[in-house]
């Protein structure tokens, strides 16, 4: 018998082509549609991603509140995805969805400013700690202008990421180590430039590496999540943020954190709660409760500094920015999502809820004599294939196994379960029950149950 991780493979690959076999008998719209849509839309889903999930055909939604969702043949799940973070705290928040439709009487975009994004402005200051902001329609946009900010400011031409990193849809971070070397990551589509020239990196919590990769002073910015989330997840060592900031400031480069997941540790994100002191801060997804938007932040010093730049460069175009950044719609859509939405008292439900489904996945690994371990960052829940949490991108992704990860998924979805099908990552929202979790700790247990090694 054939054991990976602990799971009886031939066992796991049975279920698998039943589940398999299970979805399509109960999805006959779902199907319908994913057939239709192979005429008019690339890989048969508006957005290439979209095909990643563990289905035989793509599942189509008709509805998505709170924590629930319900698809086209009418089969309702808990969601413990919630839209990869964009819904962390429930689908359609209802101050959210007021906010839009009043705000969608009165103008949805107009290039010039309103009250909202003064008032948004402010409380991501106050939140946050940072002077100065910006807009963007994505956290993806928002990662890409403040890294041209960056680069303005200082005059140096590169950037350090670390190894396994994502921050959306910027060529410059997709760049990882083999064997020790950079190379453009091989996924990479279209990309024609030498991406090694300008980005530099170094694996997480290895604070010698990022010395040396700064020492010549080149490096514009290190960009970072404050922990990693996108090769699973990886925890910063408990003095390594410390101790990284001093390292960076010395050599002159700037602190860029990106905490598009990292919200998930309270209203302030991981910057708040462990003091960090970054130069600049980006903040995406769930800002506008599902709607897109983003937001990034400027320390004073940094703020005065790229004013200056600003000012200083020949009139025209900064290729900074887009049309519908900060849009009134986005505006009012964050307010009310900051005011309402985004509150310590919802942030505490979710971690209550994010700590007890932690503790159960625990106990059920402790029961199954498995080697995984489960790591909780506010209301972010990861379960790994590795005995002890991973510190840095390669030990993370030495670990993933995409064929388990699909059995799992995929046996969750027919239970009404959903998460993340991006390695196991699962997200509580406030209106996540404690019988939700218990739910996917029972449907899992039968899965371990059934596949056993």
């Amino acid at each position: 018998m054939a054991l990976r991780h602990g799971i009886a493979l031939d066992k796991a690959r049975d279920r698998h082509q039943r589940d398999r076999r299970d979805f399509l008998e109960r999805h006959p719209r779902s199907l319908a549609l994913s057939e239709r849509a192979r005429q008019h839309l690339l890989f048969g889903v508006p957005l290439h991603w979209m095909d990643d999930w563990p289905t035989p055909c793509s599942l189509f939604i008709a509805d998505a509140r709170d924590a629930r969702l319900t698809d086209v043949d009418g089969i309702g799940y808990t969601d413990f995805c919630l839209g990869d973070t964009g819904a962390m705290f429930g689908h359609s928040p209802a101050p959210v969805a007021a906010a839009i439709a009043r705000e969608a009487a009165r103008g949805l975009t107009a290039m010039l400013p309103g009250d909202d994004a003064l008032w948004v402005a402010e409380e991501l200051s106050r939140r946050f700690g940072m002077a100065a902001w910006q807009f963007a329609l994505s956290a993806s946009d928002a990662n890409r202008f403040a890294i041209r900010w960056a680069r303005a400011v200082t005059g140096r031409d590169c950037i350090l990421v670390f190894n396994g990193c994502y921050h959306g849809t910027v060529d410059d971070v997709f760049v990882d180590l083999e064997d020790g070397e950079a190379k453009p990551r091989a996924s990479l589509l279209g990309q024609v430039y030498r991406l090694t020239e300008h980005t530099r990196v170094v694996e997480f919590n290895d604070l010698a590496a990022l010395d040396a990769a700064l020492a010549d002073g080149r490096v514009a910015c290190v960009l970072a999540e404050p922990a990693m989330t996108n090769i699973g997840m990886v925890l910063p060592d408990p003095d390594y943020w410390e101790q990284a900031q001093a390292i960076i400031a010395r050599h002159g480069s700037l602190l860029l954190l990106d905490e598009t997941h990292t919200i998930s540790c309270g209203p302030g994100g991981y910057t708040a709660a462990h003091g960090l002191r970054p130069d600049l801060l980006v903040l995406g997804k769930p800002l506008a409760g599902g709607l897109p938007a983003a937001a990034y932040g400027f320390s004073a010093e940094l703020a005065q500094r790229a004013q200056r730049a600003k000012r200083d460069a020949p009139p025209g175009h900064s290729g900074i920015g887009t049309t519908l950044s900060a849009n009134r719609l986005a505006c009012a859509a964050m307010r009310a999502n900051l005011a309402e939405v985004m509150t310590e008292d919802n942030y505490r439900i979710m971690f209550e809820r994010a700590g007890r489904l932690a503790q159960g996945l625990r106990e059920l690994f402790a029961r199954f004599a498995l080697p995984w371990c489960v790591t909780q960052l506010g209301a972010r829940c990861e379960f790994q294939f590795s005995p002890r949490p991973p510190r840095n991108g390669s030990e993370a992704g030495a670990w993933q196994d995409a064929e388990l990860e699909r059995c799992i998924h995929l046996h969750l979805l027919n239970r009404g379960l959903l998460i993340t099908p991006f390695h196991n990552m699962l997200l509580l929202s406030p209106y996540t029950s404690a019988a939700d979790v218990d739910r996917l700790l029972a449907a899992f247990a039968d899965w371990l149950e059934a596949v056993r090694g």
